[in-house]
């Protein structure tokens, strides 16, 4: 049972308050820097789901084989009758596997896109009729108010794709910590990180050969275009990701392929020839560092399941 869409958001994408001063800021800034989750217009949600069925992309079919292998023992550990809360959802491909394993009341995705939101959300509702579905339009990054159906109920916080790699670890903890409060007393968390590895491997994931994950970057530009009434020229800029060892990320630039001037909303920017702009980061834990990163934010490891090569790993803790 799908019921209307919870709109957190209070302007049309197009102008966007946040999105045009978290966009003039990080171009003002030396060298330059946009949040990640600009990328997610429609355009940008469908390229990035086209990036996940990539070979070089491990993340998602990692990640999904090892939800299939170990819902089971979720449920097991959550029981059963909680309000499933998915931040992020996207398309939703994975969270079949963890809704057929743990029975829950309710399912809550939440998603900045809400055009793709509204898509996946009558897919899972089709798929099981007697869930009731309250998808909420909203920046997961910000303090969330769930819906009322849902206050009451003890709830499992669902955050996979390893989206929590796209924060600094300052960021990622005060995001954690943010969940908790939103989830409540008696909370539970299950989510995906993905393993510090081999840079070559890394690199390719995040450089494809067909050039998707490429699209994926300059649509970003291509979205400033278009909502703040932008004059680049994209054909003046190619992706870049690069392994940082020191902080163990991969980092995905635009670099400018010429000394280029344009405006963003009459504001008027230039860069030079092999200048950048650092348009997102994917943090990689060993497994030290992400029992840390949990406990930092108020959340106790209880299980921990990962791959044969240990790639990716999936997380189950408690709100402490």
């Amino acid at each position: 049972m799908l019921l209307t869409l919870d709109r957190q958001t209070v302007s049309p994408p197009a102008v966007d308050p946040a999105f045009r001063q978290d966009i003039l800021d990080g171009f003002a800034r030396m060298p330059k820097a946009t949040p990640a989750r600009w990328f997610y217009d429609h355009r940008g949600s469908e390229l990035f789901e086209a990036i996940t069925a990539l070979p070089e992309y491990y993340p998602t079919r990692v990640e999904t084989a090892l939800l299939a292998a170990h819902c089971g023992d979720v449920g097991m550990l959550t029981g059963q009758g909680r309000a499933v809360i998915e931040f992020g959802a996207g398309s939703a491909t994975k969270t079949p596997h963890l809704l057929s394993a743990i029975a829950p009341v309710a399912y809550v995705p939440v998603d900045i896109s809400g055009d793709f939101l509204r898509e996946s959300s009558a897919t899972l509702a089709a798929r099981f009729p007697d869930l009731t579905v309250l998808p909420v339009e909203a920046d997961f990054s910000r303090a969330i108010p769930l819906p009322s159906a849902v206050a009451d109920m003890p709830k499992l916080g669902f955050f996979p794709g390893s989206t929590i790699g796209n924060m600094t670890p300052a960021e990622a903890v005060d995001l954690l910590r943010m969940m908790r409060g939103s989830l409540g007393p008696g909370s539970m968390l299950l989510i995906g990180m993905d393993r510090v590895k081999d840079p070559a491997v890394l690199v390719r994931a995040y450089d494809d050969a067909q050039g998707v994950t490429a699209a994926f970057n300059l649509n970003l530009l291509a979205r400033i275009n278009r909502e703040l009434r932008g004059t680049i020229p994209l054909e003046a800029f190619a992706h870049r990701a690069v392994w940082n060892d020191d902080a163990a990320r991969i980092e995905m630039h635009l670099e400018a392929l010429e000394d280029v001037g344009f405006t963003i909303d009459a504001v008027p920017f230039s860069m030079k020839a092999g200048e950048t702009i650092h348009t997102e980061n994917s943090h990689k834990y060993g497994p030290r560092d992400a029992r840390l990163l949990l406990r930092a934010a108020g959340w106790a490891p209880l299980r921990e399941w990962t791959d044969a090569l240990d790639q990716f790993a999936l997380i189950l803790a408690m709100a402490a």
